[in-house]
């Protein structure tokens, strides 16, 4: 029997209250998409089946290198944090996978799954932490950790990624992320080519242990927080990670680690192409890796992003299963809201993007007609599909207005009471 977090009668008055005004909107919008030769009970069955990960570490408060302003209710451990994670599903019905961070969730694997279970999640990719030095290290990551010069710092760095993968398989993970923040500041401080050959080799040491049906998934980024250069500093890079150390291996796209500007879909499409894009790492962004909310400043470029995977399911590519999971740092909001509202914002992505006359979009592009291949697009981003989202949560026992029923609830409040304030700290973005 599933654990609730909210009660399941407070959940069902909030629908009722809703449900006259949502058979409404639904009926209008399917009338709509009839006329334009789209099915909406079939989008609506695809957004339902579509789920995105939530990281936990996302429902804490997060933070820059300034400051950090603690909300009410932190999670104390892994376990308050997968208690809130299922709230977000609960009313979300999008989010049942839980991507761990170790060592910060770092718990004996049978409670970790007997919890999850209790609340209807499972766990999703890893992640391993080698950006930071744990308590009671015996080698420090300040100047690197797989690509450090230091032979034992390289080593401790490759067992941590190890133990990851260890306590993956024993709670039922099937993916480890590797993201590290092994670079330089200075010109000169470090050497390209070395570096990047150490990294090379330490990462063989890890896919050597991955289990048969694993994926690794290696992250660029950019810049921080090394300021001058990164090992892994653009999706170029990635690929040849990923094309050296072999089949299991693949890409992972955040959207904020790159430049300003550029054509993140372009490079969902080339990395599709290849058969070597894992999966993401939803949020957005203004000026660089801001970790925003998903959705909040640039939804087009989300849908645009949700087009070229639609694209890939139309066309039938082979081996086609990118990993979908949220990475973002709450400053100012309610993480469950912010983690709730993404995941809306991320669905919604992809029911625009199921909209696309693919058809319509071939002829224009293969005519060179460029106004009309746009306005295609438009149409399909234009669309309010907030009934289909709306619905698929209620038909599969969710919220049909999620933020509001959870603020309805009180679980914040409620939360608050149970778990001693936070203190508020230096910089704590994750």
């Amino acid at each position: 029997m599933t654990d609730h977090r909210i009660a399941l009668d407070l959940v069902a008055a909030h629908n009722e209250r809703h449900a006259a005004a949502q058979t409404a909107d639904y009926q209008a919008l399917g009338e709509h998409l009839s006329r334009r030769g789209i099915d909406i009970e079939s989008v609506t069955e695809k957004v339902s089946r579509f789920h995105v990960a939530v990281p936990s570490w996302g429902v804490g408060t997060g933070g820059t290198r300034f400051a950090r302003f603690p909300g009410i209710g932190e999670p104390r451990g892994i376990f308050d944090k997968l208690a809130d994670c299922a709230v977000i599903h609960q009313l979300t019905r999008a989010t049942p996978g839980v991507s761990l961070h170790i060592p910060w969730d770092k718990a004996d694997p049978a409670e970790l799954q007997a919890a999850a279970k209790a609340y209807g999640l499972h766990f999703d990719a890893m992640n391993s932490n080698t950006f930071s030095d744990a308590e009671g290290q015996a080698l420090s990551y300040k100047f690197g950790s797989l690509s450090h010069a230091d032979a034992g710092t390289r080593t401790q760095a490759v067992e941590h990624n190890l133990e990851c993968i260890e306590i993956g398989r024993a709670i039922g993970s099937k993916a480890l992320t590797v993201w590290v923040g092994d670079g330089s500041n200075f010109p000169g401080q470090s050497h390209f080519t070395r570096s990047f050959e150490r990294y090379l080799a330490s990462m063989g040491d890890i896919y050597a242990a991955l289990p048969e049906d694993w994926r690794l998934f290696s992250e660029h980024k950019m810049y921080e927080p090394a300021f001058y250069s990164t090992v892994v500093q653009d999706w170029g890079t990635s690929y040849l990670i990923a094309s050296t150390l072999g089949p299991k291996a693949q890409c992972l796209v955040d959207l904020g680690h790159h430049a300003p500007n550029v054509n993140i879909e372009m490079i969902v499409a080339r990395l599709t192409q290849f058969g070597k894009l894992g999966g993401f790492h939803f949020n957005d962004s203004k000026y660089g890796d801001d970790d925003l909310d998903a959705g909040s400043v640039d939804p087009y470029r989300l849908f645009l992003v949700f087009n070229e995977l639609v694209d890939a399911e139309h066309h039938g590519i082979r081996d086609f299963n990118p990993s979908h999971m949220i990475d973002q740092s709450h400053n100012v909001t309610d993480p469950i809201e912010s983690l709730m509202s993404s995941a809306n914002e991320i669905r919604r992505a992809y029911a625009q993007a199921l909209l696309v006359d693919r058809a319509a979009l071939d002829g224009y592009q293969d005519e060179n007609d460029a106004l009309m291949a746009s306005d295609t697009l438009k149409r399909a981003f234009r669309t309010d599909v907030e009934a289909i989202l709306a619905e698929a949560r209620r038909r599969d026992g969710g919220a049909i207005n999620p933020i509001a029923a959870y603020r309805t609830s009180g679980y914040r409040q409620r939360i608050g009471a149970e778990r001693p304030a936070a203190r508020a700290g230096s910089g704590g973005i994750v």
